[in-house]
């Protein structure tokens, strides 16, 4: 039942395999959760669980007390206890359709409310200095790879797994256009700045004289052993470079993609042309950015205005 469900979000879902993994964990601890289990089973003991689990037997409050299991004994999030409540409604939606339950028993159960985090993003003067300290060509391939990476990121937007999937195919008109598999397979089309062509380029030209990609792999970004680059490797690089250049707080791949989509509404782009560009599916997701730049529009105004910081005296003293 549950690797059906987990194959069908493989195969016709479309995600990938880090979400199916997710998905599958969230659905394990609810099914040892209304099975009673308080100690780590061992695997089998676990695999006879999973297989004489009963889901037409699950009610409304065995998914309010794990909720409460969760808030209170394990002490989680109120978001990272939404995506259990999404990853055990997403199972039941499936169940029904499949015709193996007849109803939806969480149905009436909503998310907690959570608060409204701001995306954290570079500044714009200090992702200048960055971008000035990375962009001018060297001789070494993974200096060059590395910039190359940090410069995709800020130039395109485009997630972590995006990334480290791309291929050289997927790159037309002089390396200008890439086409990006997104979240469930969606395919759009960004747009490659001059600069960042050319850093490809002369990525690529480093990559054939050191004989790097022999064994004819098609990927983009490899490690120094021609192989795929991976996630941890890719995040170590961003964070390293982030944190040599002064950056403070988060220090990620998904920081760039924020500061991306900041930036680009800070110089008057449209909301809905970002939208397209991140491979949001909801404009919703996308018009967080617009609270950045208010923000930073009060920011300017206290500063700017002759007569803010007495507004501001006076309101402390309130």
């Amino acid at each position: 039942m549950i690797e059906g469900f987990l194959t069908y979000l493989r195969s016709e879902k479309r995600y990938s395999e880090l979400t199916v993994r997710a998905y599958g964990d969230d659905i394990r601890q609810f099914v040892l959760f209304c099975c009673g289990v308080t100690a780590p089973p061992t695997p089998e003991e676990e695999a006879d669980i999973l297989r004489s689990f009963d889901p037409t037997l699950s009610e409304g409050n065995d998914l309010r007390g794990w909720i409460m299991h969760l808030t209170g004994t394990k002490n989680l999030s109120a978001r990272s206890v939404n995506r259990k409540i999404s990853s055990v409604k997403s199972l039941y939606r499936y169940l029904r359709k499949k015709g193996i339950v007849a109803g939806d028993p969480f149905v009436r159960i909503s998310a907690l409310k959570t608060p409204q985090r701001l995306p954290s993003f570079v500044e714009e003067s200090r992702m200048q200095g960055i971008l000035q300290s990375i962009v001018a060509p060297t001789d070494d391939f993974l200096t060059e790879r590395d910039a190359l990476i940090v410069l995709l990121f800020y130039a395109t937007g485009i997630r972590l797994a995006e990334l480290i999937n791309i291929k050289l195919e997927d790159f037309s008109d002089r390396y200008s256009l890439l086409k990006v598999r997104g979240k469930g397979d969606k395919e759009r089309v960004v747009p490659v700045i001059e600069a960042v062509s050319a850093k490809i380029v002369h990525y690529l030209e480093l990559l054939r004289a050191e004989n790097i990609c022999e064994s004819g792999i098609n990927y983009l970004f490899l490690s120094q052993q021609g192989n795929p680059i991976s996630r941890s490797e890719v995040y170590r690089i961003v964070h390293t470079l982030l944190r040599e250049a002064g950056v403070q707080g988060k220090s990620s791949p998904h920081v760039l993609r924020h500061t991306f989509a900041t930036h680009l509404l800070n110089s008057g782009a449209d909301i809905r042309t970002i939208q397209e560009l991140l491979g949001h599916s909801s404009l919703g997701a996308t018009q967080i950015y617009t609270h950045n730049s208010i923000e930073q529009l009060k920011q300017v105004y206290n500063k700017a205005h002759p007569r803010a910081g007495n507004i501001k005296n006076k309101e402390d003293k309130l």
